[in-house]
């Protein structure tokens, strides 16, 4: 495949930003250098530029050295370009280095000007970072690093002439290796709970006693997700405001929620550690699951699965150029490895004078302090017996792009199958030498998490919320079907291990599952292939903080994962391919799931060494620290990017012990968690949903409006045209009735009302003879109720501003902001139905309610009607009822959610969508035309007489204003503060 870049030079130039890709010293005498890439300042746009027209770097801080492009974050017309300006190398695969992302730069595309003044600011924060660590005696330079500092790469003045050697240094420098005290380390790494600080909530914010207490060791080459003290020390130096351009146009509220929007993207991308890479290895991928390219020359973002490539929204720009040297396919997730050593015989010795058999060795070193069971990898190599050999074991997660996001803001499936918080793990097991002899075996061992298939949502603001189950039973199952179908397809086999709870809060929604998996094997017929149930209820069996207990669940399972089995690959042939997957399923996916999930590979790892001729019950070291730590970290990994913490019930995947302390530490993370879902996970949802190409950039108008955004995997265009469907169905009873169209509209909660705190969505039906307005259950996909009325009986139709609040300025935009007020004479035929256990219908009354308001307006009608019925008996005249009105407001016709497979306006084809103002005059022209029509008394009159529209505000601007208290702003003003 096409080379990628291993760095780019970035300077300012005139017309727009220049980009130098360098290659790798291997493809530096093979062909010409790479052509430079300009990115246009303004709109852009990205071609290649003539190095006449580059600038001269010579001068200091004139330039930067980044290791790769993230991409191009596009908010309306201000573009700014991501780079990766520090890496760590954290494993290698067939010799090949997979790093981690620890810093990103943030360049605006606006101007000359700005631009530099950003290069300028990132090259002094990376000199400075260099001049630190010199100070500190670190030995690192260029892409040399050691993992014992960090593993993290620094950019030299001598970098910008010499072209990459990706090597592994393992070379320690005392002085960066010396232990601090106690109360020093308290200090320099404490914890951070908020999700916008620098660091995520981190193990390194743990004082080293209690690192050794809970069996934490040191010595495994991973990421880690939540920083470190270093780490810390780096982000000062790093620009953390960004300059909005003068003259700022577009949407007010994305454009003042930029900052915010920058300073998320490089954490997110950077110190949260959590983007994994590499420039020759596809990550994206098991070794069950190749893609074998159709050309020797396919680039490395046409290889990797899509399902995995977190950056090609950002990073489109540059493959629609054409640019592939740049473009860097990114994973989220975790990658970790270690090494250990394992005898074939292992010698009897005394217990006192025993030298472990199983060793954890590293890519460094041991640091000072550290067990002396634990040799280097050298001295491990050059003093083990005949009989011993070195493996190394690697763990990757990738997590899915499709509902991607946060814990209680993406639950279930979607329309298609994807469920939140999905994660595929595989284990890697090699032979330590497996880079130079290609007859070693390389097993595979791929296991998947993911939410329960199922609609439902959970609220943030409890610690042990109810789960609320939504749609109907056939909608919920149309969705499971789809998504496994696509695990049958992409894995083969599929065993569901569901870790809920049997009883409490937690049974209904799996029972729902496990009658759902019933349902699918019975289709399948009794030669189909038949999906695995096992319902393990975690915490009644592992009651008493006994964990290992779980071993009780191994046991039942064990025929099925010998079955399923592993991937073996020898010189990068498949031999053996795993015949299936373990799907494991708890209520977040996080803890319990973590714990059966590192058992499930233990197990796995035992049954492919003892292939190997190796039996791990014979060994001396039973504790495979080395083996807990690493699925350990992988827990925590995980975790803190579904739930903004490490994972619970981490000590025991750590040490296989179980205490008070553990309990503690899991109380403390389930606060922890309570506070970032209810404060800080809403922000950062809308720019993860905004940085995948979910959303366009209208959703931070959304979110500054209601403070949360809508999910947009949920097709509300989909759902309403459902619940019209529905809603035809269940209300249009008279068969004689001819359907004329529906819609939905927003509509005062509480009936015959203008003004509302609070609007609902509701569906309005139009037959030739009535209308129907509709309140349904979104949820549910019911009809809560429905009120008819009779089009004869329609009197006037006001159409104009409805503002019901001035809190945002999109609220306050009488543009958008339109609606019409249907008045009427209550009739015979006017009837109003609320859905209860038994249909009750009421005619010409208001729908029965729950709220004290609604409640006091039925007794009044009540007394109404009573008294108007004496006044006409004793005046011999019937009874008039009052007039009564159904008041509609236009739904927003642009959102936020982004439409893919749309036209640009000057297109074929394209679809040009009604305005606010449009859609009502449309609805309010044909309810006139056929009220018209059922009125004989207008028939006959001219058009303008019969007119029954009158133009007119149902609520001004200035009448909000005045109805909008000062608490309201007061509120919003606070959750502003909070929230965004």
């Amino acid at each position: 495949m096409p080379g990628l870049a291993r760095k780019v030079i970035i300077c300012a130039a005139v017309d727009g930003l220049i980009l130098h890709p360098l290659g790798s010293k291997k493809e530096a005498g093979q062909r010409s250098p790479p052509p430079l890439i300009r990115i246009k300042y303004g709109d852009a746009s990205i071609s290649h530029g003539s190095r006449d027209s580059a600038p001269d770097i010579s001068q200091p801080n004139s330039s930067f050295e980044a290791f790769g492009i993230v991409g191009i974050v596009t908010v309306f017309r201000y573009s700014y370009l991501i780079s990766i300006t520090r890496r760590q190398q954290v494993a290698q695969i067939r010799g090949l280095p997979i790093y981690v992302i620890t810093e990103v730069a943030v360049t605006p595309c606006s101007s000359q000007q700005e631009a530099a003044d950003s290069i300028a600011k990132t090259s002094t924060a990376l000199s400075n970072r260099a001049a630190d660590d010199d100070d500190q005696g670190s030995t690192s330079s260029g892409d040399e690093t050691s993992p014992d500092t960090g593993g993290i790469d620094e950019v030299g003045d001598d970098a910008v002439d010499s072209a990459v050697d990706d090597s592994w240094s393992t070379e320690a420098s005392p002085a960066t290796a010396a232990p601090s005290s106690i109360a020093k380390d308290v200090i320099s790494r404490r914890g951070s709970y908020g999700r916008f600080a620098q660091r995520w909530f981190s193990r390194s914010g743990w004082v080293q006693d209690n690192k050794r207490t809970m069996g934490i060791t040191q010595g495994v080459t991973v990421a880690d997700p939540g920083g470190s003290g270093n780490n810390k020390a780096s982000n000062k130096n790093v620009p953390t405001r960004f300059q909005i351009p003068d003259g700022a146009d577009g949407s007010e509220a994305a454009i003042s929620l930029l900052p915010k929007l920058l300073r998320t993207t490089q954490i997110l991308f950077g110190s949260s550690r959590t983007f994994f890479f590499s420039y020759d290895y596809d990550i994206t991928r098991s070794l069950a699951n190749p893609k074998v390219p159709t050309t020797a020359f396919i680039p490395l973002h046409a290889h990797v699965d899509p399902n995995f490539f977190w950056n090609r929204n950002v990073i489109q720009p540059f493959i629609d150029a054409g640019i592939d040297t740049l473009a860097l396919p990114l994973m989220q997730g975790f990658v970790g490895q270690t090494s250990f050593v394992v005898d074939r015989h292992p010698p009897q010795v005394d217990e006192d004078g025993a030298k472990e058999s199983v060793e954890l060795s590293n890519f460094s070193p041991p640091r000072p302090g550290s067990s002396p069971g634990s040799p280097s990898p050298e001295k491990a190599t050059a003093d083990m017996r005949p009989t011993e050999k070195k493996f190394d074991i690697t763990v990757i997660s990738r997590r899915s792009v499709k509902r991607a996001g946060l814990r209680y803001l993406r639950r279930g499936i979607d329309e298609e199958g994807n469920v939140a918080n999905s994660v595929e793990t595989e284990q890697i097991l090699s032979s330590s030498d497996a880079t130079w002899d290609p007859k070693a075996k390389v097993y595979s061992f791929v296991q998947i998490r993911g939410s329960f298939p199922l609609f439902f949502s959970q609220s943030p603001y409890s610690l042990k919320p109810v789960p609320v189950l939504q749609h109907s039973p056939d909608s919920n199952y149309a969705a499971l079907k789809k998504h496994f179908e696509g695990l049958k397809q992409k894995y083969g086999s599929v065993q569901i291990v569901n870790l809920v709870e049997k009883h409490g809060v937690e049974a209904p929604i799996a029972e729902l599952y496990e009658k759902s998996i019933e349902r699918l094997n019975e289709e399948a017929g009794p030669d189909g292939e038949k999906v695995g149930f096992e319902w393990f209820d975690f915490h009644s069996v592992c009651r008493g903080m006994k964990f290992e207990n779980v071993s009780v669940l191994l046991q039942i399972l064990g025929n099925d994962l010998e079955r399923l089995g592993s991937s073996v690959e020898v010189d990068d042939r498949i031999e053996t391919k795993q015949k299936g997957v373990l799907r494991t399923n708890c209520m977040d996916c996080l803890d319990r799931t973590n714990v059966c999930q590192s058992s499930f590979a233990k197990y796995m790892l035992d049954l492919q060494l003892k292939e190997e001729g190796f039996d791990m019950n014979l060994q001396k070291d039973q504790d495979n620290s080395w083996f807990n730590n690493l699925w350990a970290d992988n827990g925590d990994a995980i975790s803190k990017q579904y739930a903004s913490t490490g994972a619970m019930k981490g000590d025991y995947t750590r040490t296989k012990k179980r205490n008070y302390r553990g309990a503690l530490t899991d109380a403390g993370l389930s606060l922890t968690r309570l506070f970032n879902g209810m404060f800080n996970d809403f922000f950062l949802q809308a720019s993860i949903d905004f940085l995948l190409g979910n959303v366009t950039p209208l959703v931070f108008e959304e979110f500054e409006t209601n403070m949360m955004t809508k999910d947009p995997a949920v097709s509300m265009q989909n759902m309403r045209q459902q619940a019209i469907e529905l809603c035809q169905k269940r209300v249009v009873a008279d068969d004689t009735e001819e359907f004329i169209g529906g819609w939905t509209f927003l509509t005062p909660n509480v009936p015959d009302i203008v003004r509302s705190a609070t609007l609902e969505e509701a569906v309005l039906l139009l037959t030739d003879v009535a209308l129907y307005l509709c309140r349904f259950d979104w949820n549910l996909d019911k009809v809560s109720s429905f009120e008819r009325v009779d089009l004869a009986h329609i009197t006037k139709i006001k159409f104009g501003t409805y503002i019901t609040s001035t809190i945002s300025p999109t609220q306050m935009d009488e543009m958008r902001n339109v609606g019409i007020v249907i008045e009427y004479k209550p009739g015979l035929t006017d009837i109003t139905r609320v859905n209860t256990r038994s249909l009750s219908s009421m005619s010409g009354t208001p729908k029965a309610h729950d709220s004290d308001e609604a409640a006091a307006g039925k007794e009044d009608s009540a007394v109404a009607s009573a008294v108007a019925g004496v006044t006409g008996f004793l005046s011999r005249k019937p009874a008039v009822s009052p007039p009564r009105k159904i008041a509609l407001k236009a739904l927003y016709s642009q959102t936020s959610a982004a439409d893919k497979t749309s036209k640009g306006a000057d297109e074929p084809g394209a679809i040009t969508r009604l305005t606010e103002i449009q859609q009502m005059l449309v609805v309010a022209a044909e309810i006139e035309r056929l009220a018209i029509l059922n009125q004989p008394r207008l028939a006959g009159k001219n058009p303008e007489d019969a007119n029954l529209i009158e133009k007119g505000d149902v609520i001004s601007l200035a009448e909000a204003k005045r109805n909008t208290t000062l608490l309201e702003q007061l509120g919003h003003s606070i959750k502003k503060l909070v929230w965004a």
